[in-house]
């Protein structure tokens, strides 16, 4: 039977008291207390508990519907605990034998103060939790022929719980943002990004995930152990097997795997989605900061100002018209204002009237249409424009070239190969006199190593020190 079928009516009734913040401590100092008494209370204890609670906290219990004169007489230690267990969030059992009176916390009460602990108080963090769980139990079920396919079940419910886990972080991440436009001086928004976001989520969450061992110490080892079970086809059959005679008919454990690794990966999509949010939380609170800087100082800002208290002033924001002498009215006080911003500043500067103007036309249609076309591809530059881009034809001379093609000669041909020291100028040299050599008024003319024509076939490439070049002869044509 399902728990919250034991629920009574009344049960309910903490969260519309208007004691509910007492009884939920409370109920927290019991439950502490309840865990290492062995789930094994006395009334006495538990008064003593409330009374100590009330001594520290100072409580002021309010009286409630339910109570009357003479529950009012009580104690507030007693009136706590007896309207607890007339609410049915704790429970009294009676020992006829040994003549006492037991309080015990009901199964469905005991979900409900496990929540209450963790918003009251961070644990152990879930994905630290949660990702160890998933290691252990893949590995204990690779290893050990006992444990059954429920095993693998348990590391994807783990999974899933990460990944939850993960999700809600990034969706509190909303609640920074709000904050942070919430801050109106320096101080304060620094101090909010300070203690707020960096102390609850760089560092307790998100630092976790990215430096600790946390996460991607584990991920290659588990994804490493998925992919051996996958394809260790006799073990997989001796699993299958192991289902079968327990009268396990449920997943097969290659659907498990893959929901395990599908699940991994959309794990690795949310702390991507987490980083886009960090980098996007700490733009806007660096732009918030020189916002809030500089806007007592810098003129832009004081210009931002004055317009914001223009259009934000209550006489003729109200939402409605009016009649025609409340126009004239407003129209009077906004001519007022503009003569007193023209008497106390001069909007003529060049830091006001400049090209960034302080409103941006909105772009048409016909623009974003444009804008969305798909670009023209550019056609590659031949040889020509390049040198020409490079400038650099015209740092060396016809004449210059041909003196580096004679002082490299022996007899009438220059081979590459031969060229035993290369800088800069000779290189550049070299490039301009291969230029200069396939041209049909040229003095000289280009074979490869093998003395075919250099377009026939690919010239062997020759490596001189940080230079490569083609192993080329530059012949000196006879004159016809």
């Amino acid at each position: 039977m399902q728990l919250r079928y034991e629920i009574p009516d009344t049960f309910w009734s903490l969260f519309r008291s208007v004691n509910r913040e007492v009884y939920i401590d409370a109920l927290l100092c019991i439950n502490q207390e309840y865990e290492y008494s062995n789930y094994f209370l006395s009334r006495e204890v538990c008064l003593q508990i409330l009374s100590d609670m009330n001594a520290r906290k100072k409580i002021e219990l309010m009286r409630e519907e339910s109570e009357t004169d003479f529950d009012m007489l009580e104690t507030a230690a007693s009136r706590m605990l007896n309207w607890l267990v007339r609410t049915g969030w704790l429970k009294k059992v009676e020992d006829y034998v040994s003549m006492t009176t037991s309080i015990v916390i009901p199964d469905y009460a005991a979900v409900f103060i496990q929540a209450f602990e963790k918003l009251d108080s961070e644990g152990p963090e879930e994905t630290e939790v949660y990702i160890q769980n998933v290691y252990a139990t893949l590995y204990s079920f690779r290893n050990d022929p006992r444990v059954g396919i429920g095993m693998l079940r348990t590391a994807l419910v783990n999974t899933r719980q990460l990944n939850k886990a993960l999700q809600n972080m990034l969706h509190n991440m909303d609640r920074f943002f709000d904050r942070l436009l919430d801050k109106k001086n320096y101080g304060d928004l620094l101090k909010e990004h300070l203690e707020g976001y960096v102390e609850e989520v760089v560092r307790k969450k998100y630092h976790i995930l990215k430096t600790s061992d946390n996460f991607y110490i584990y991920k290659n080892d588990i994804k490493q152990c998925i992919r051996d079970m996958r394809e260790d086809e006799d073990w997989i059959s001796q699993v299958r097997e192991r289902a079968a005679a327990s009268g396990d008919d449920g997943e097969d454990v290659i659907d498990l795997l893959d929901l395990i690794e599908r699940g991994f990966d959309d794990i690795e999509h949310r702390i991507a989605n987490m980083d886009k949010e960090h980098s996007k939380y700490v733009r806007a609170t660096v732009t918030r900061l020189n916002y809030l800087l500089s806007g007592e100082t810098d003129t832009h800002g004081l210009v931002v100002r004055l317009l914001n208290r223009m259009s934000g002033e209550d006489e003729y924001r109200n939402g409605e018209d009016g009649n025609g002498a409340d126009r004239t009215a407003r129209a009077d006080k906004e001519a007022e204002m503009l003569t007193g911003a023209a008497c106390r500043m001069n909007l003529s500067f060049l830091e006001i009237l400049s090209e960034k103007s302080l409103y941006k036309r909105r772009k048409s249609r016909g623009d974003f249409i444009k804008q969305m076309a798909p670009e023209e591809e550019i056609e590659d530059l031949d040889r020509d424009e390049v040198l020409r881009m490079n400038r650099i034809q015209n740092r060396y001379s016809q004449e210059e070239i041909r003196n580096f093609i004679e002082d490299h000669m022996t007899g009438d041909v220059m081979d590459t190969a031969e060229i035993r020291v290369m800088t800069d100028v000779d290189f550049e040299k070299l490039i301009l006199a291969y230029d200069y050599a396939i041209r049909k008024d040229s003095a000289y003319e280009v074979e490869n190593s093998a003395g075919d024509e250099t377009d026939s076939q690919e010239p062997r490439m020759i490596h001189n020190g940080r230079y490569c070049y083609p192993d080329l002869r530059f012949i000196r044509r006879r004159p016809r």
